[in-house]
């Protein structure tokens, strides 16, 4: 059995293609850049050729292809041309091709409660990318994530080293972030599991072992760095004012879906992820108790950047000194 990872070179893309190295499936990488993947072909990947936004690339890379794994995703701050581009007719191309191809079954990684905000790109374009998948007839299972650990070390970490302002409000909701590296092992086990390839068409959203709203992750951030964090308050109206105004020139609305996607980090949810147990998990022989906990995933994050800022700071110094030295 042969898997292809669509957009492995990513952050999550990449915990995924080594895990499943590391499991022993045979692995082939759909990339555009094979210089910056050549880390995945000396990990053991096989690399093919292929570009979500030349559709033609794509058919030779499903040869022999039983499982594809789609991570490939663009960040909220893309333009609209590269989102419908990429994350919209690439992926249609991507559905199509798997299904000329025969493919056993097609996971799907997507955002939780998508349909919910429809007035932004990224949500629009993933909702109907699903919409795509459970209509083509292809086995499928679709992943929902909120977000990642990682990036949360950009919006709270590096601002508080810094001494950077955070911009958010005071009711921001209780989000449920899991590290890259445990949804890689979520996606091995589940492919790894009994009759894979024979269960259900499913959507299952994956939630990290706690929720976490935004002034906890700064106060964690606070304690583990010794160092107070620069905090600015944005009313919700004010927030809702800036993306109307945005709204009514073509050129801002790049900046209006930004805003629009900023909000729903920021607006307290009805139905905030639940941190209870996973029956998904459990039938995985997984424990949320095992999943690492955002506390350990920031406390080896600032013992790290702490460590090489005071190592920097030395040798400074050192060269300074020098520096005061007469030949």
């Amino acid at each position: 059995m042969t898997i292809l990872i669509v957009g492995a070179t990513g952050t999550l893309g990449r915990q995924i293609v080594k895990q499943m190295l590391d499991s022993g499936y045979s692995t082939r990488c759909l990339v555009r850049n094979m210089r910056k993947a050549i880390f995945l072909q000396e990990w053991g990947a096989e690399l093919v050729y292929g570009d979500l936004s030349l559709p033609e690339t794509i058919p030779n890379a499903l040869k022999g292809i039983t499982i594809i794994i789609d991570v490939a995703t663009l960040r909220p701050e893309d333009e609209i041309a590269t989102l419908q581009g990429v994350d919209l007719i690439g992926k249609i191309a991507l559905i199509k091709a798997a299904k000329k191809a025969k493919i056993k079954k097609f996971l799907f990684f997507s955002i939780t409660e998508n349909e919910k905000f429809q007035s932004i790109s990224l949500m629009r374009l993933k909702k109907k990318i699903e919409d795509v998948l459970k209509n083509s007839g292809i086995p499928f299972t679709i992943f929902q994530i909120s977000g990642f650990y990682q990036g949360l070390i950009s919006q709270y970490a590096i601002p508080i080293l810094e001494q950077q302002t955070i911009f958010t409000t005071e009711d921001s909701a209780s989000i449920s972030y899991l590290d890259t590296r445990d949804i890689a092992k979520i996606c091995t086990k589940f492919l790894i599991s009994n009759d894979i390839l024979e269960r259900e068409n499913n959507t299952i959203q994956l939630n990290g072992p706690k929720n976490w709203n935004s002034l906890a992750i700064i106060k964690l951030c606070e304690e583990l760095s010794g160092q107070s964090a620069k905090i600015t308050f944005i009313p919700l109206f004010i927030l809702g004012f800036i993306k109307k105004i945005t709204a009514l020139s073509k050129w801002s609305w790049d900046i209006q879906d930004r805003l629009s996607f900023s909000e729903v980090l920021l607006i307290k949810k009805d139905n905030e992820a639940s941190s209870s147990p996973n029956l998904f998990y459990s039938n995985l022989d997984l424990q949320e108790d095992n999943l690492i906990a955002l506390e350990i995933y920031f406390q080896d994050y600032f013992e790290n950047m702490l460590r090489k800022l005071r190592d920097l700071n030395y040798d400074q110094n050192q060269f300074a000194k020098r520096k005061d030295l007469t030949f």
